[in-house]
């Protein structure tokens, strides 16, 4: 019989449960996206953790089939968003509810972590990375942020000192009149538009701080005049992300000596983004190693949780 772990994630913008076996190989990831009304850029914490009540049951009832015939070991839990003493959000509070009673029922181990080391284990798989120290940048609508990860010590080198990444893509996409989260809509623009980089680029600290406001404040007067077509508006968005991404990487892989790069998070799950930041990236440095999590598991997702779950399992055990 499997002994399997479950994974659980209730981040801004998705319920997500999944399973993987002790030895870390990947069941069923099982989740859903928030439900945001058309024009809204997010919901508020209150509506999304009585959200996640509401689906979190749904996603259970879908993982359940893949683990029937399974030993359930423990259980890993997101339990706040990043590493930081005062990292804290409400909505994980309605996923860590869960997991604690279900891990209490069976008699297992309830683990936690934070939703943001589970973004760079999920990121891991299939990746191309190898053993040993690494760069992760973490792209999403609540997190712009290049970090290292040597052994299990993650540290924060830099990232963004206003909006993230996914911010200023929801935002171009939300003024488009695309739905949320708009990534991939904002995507399908751009991969039909042309971009001359016209939107500055603006970094600190020898490159691993930067600046998205000034760039979406223009973005938004594009968008307001009618007078460039929404395609270019949407690739110069893309543009600028990956020479600002490339910017960081470069600057962080010169700090520290670090040659191995993993990019995780939402706005990483892009096609067009991967390619333009790894040709951005190749124009720097030519010997970094540059990796990608898969489309899958690079949006919020359990997956990465239930992985380090079952990883504090076996150094239990």
């Amino acid at each position: 019989m499997k002994r399997v772990v479950i994974g659980v994630d209730t981040s801004c913008y998705t319920t997500s449960v999944a399973a993987v076996t002790v030895e870390g190989e990947v069941l069923a990831s099982c989740r859903k996206l928030l439900p945001v009304p058309q024009g809204e850029r997010g919901l508020r914490q209150s509506e999304a953790v009585f959200i996640h009540v509401r689906q979190l049951p749904e996603r259970f009832e879908e993982l359940a089939p893949f683990v029937r015939d399974a030993q359930i070991a423990a259980v890993c839990v997101s339990r706040t968003p990043r590493d930081d003493e005062d990292s804290y959000m409400p909505v994980f509070h309605a996923g860590d509810a869960q997991a604690r009673g279900l891990a209490a029922m069976l008699g297992v181990p309830c683990f936690a972590t934070t939703h943001q080391r589970g973004h760079i284990a999920a990121a891991k798989v299939e990746s191309g990375v190898h053993g040993g120290d690494l760069l992760a940048v973490h792209l999403s609508g609540g997190t712009t942020e290049m970090l290292s990860l040597v052994g299990e010590e993650l540290t924060l080198l830099g990232g963004t000192l206003d909006l993230h990444a996914g911010q200023v893509v929801d935002r171009t996409g939300v003024a488009l009149g695309l739905p949320f989260p708009a990534g991939p809509y904002l995507e399908e623009l751009a991969v039909r538009g042309c971009s001359e980089a016209r939107l500055t680029m603006t970094t600190r600290n020898g490159g691993l701080d930067c600046h998205f406001s000034g760039a979406e404040t223009q973005v938004q007067r594009w968008i307001a005049e009618g007078t460039m077509p929404r395609e270019d508006i949407a690739r110069e968005v893309y543009d600028l992300l990956a020479r600002t991404v490339a910017r960081m990487v470069c600057a962080g892989a010169e700090k520290t000596g670090i040659r191995q790069v993993l990019i995780a998070g939402g706005v990483s799950s892009s096609k067009l983004f991967r390619e333009m930041v790894t040709e951005r990236i190749r124009k720097r440095d030519r010997e970094l190693h540059v990796c990608f999590g898969r489309p899958e598991f690079s949006g919020d997702n359990a997956v990465g949780v239930a992985l380090i779950g079952a990883e504090k399992l076996r150094a239990q055990e």
